[in-house]
């Protein structure tokens, strides 16, 4: 998954501005208690910040 996939993902499942903040305030404690902008910037993959936003939030599989 690229990087703009990743964020085009982000903001049609929680809106522009919640998305957006979502990556820079939310810790993820899958990810070592990091933001989803912290592990990307550390070299995660998008794909797996994204599978830990969707567990966090409960998103349906079939937006996954």
């Amino acid at each position: 998954m690229r990087l703009t996939e990743f964020h085009q993902l982000v903001r049609d499942e929680f809106g522009q501005m919640r998305g957006d903040a979502l990556l820079v305030d939310h810790v993820l404690l899958g990810l070592g208690g990091k933001t989803a902008a912290e592990a990307i910037e550390e070299g995660r993959e998008p794909r797996e910040v994204w599978r830990e936003l969707c567990a966090e939030f409960d998103v349906p599989p079939q937006r996954r």
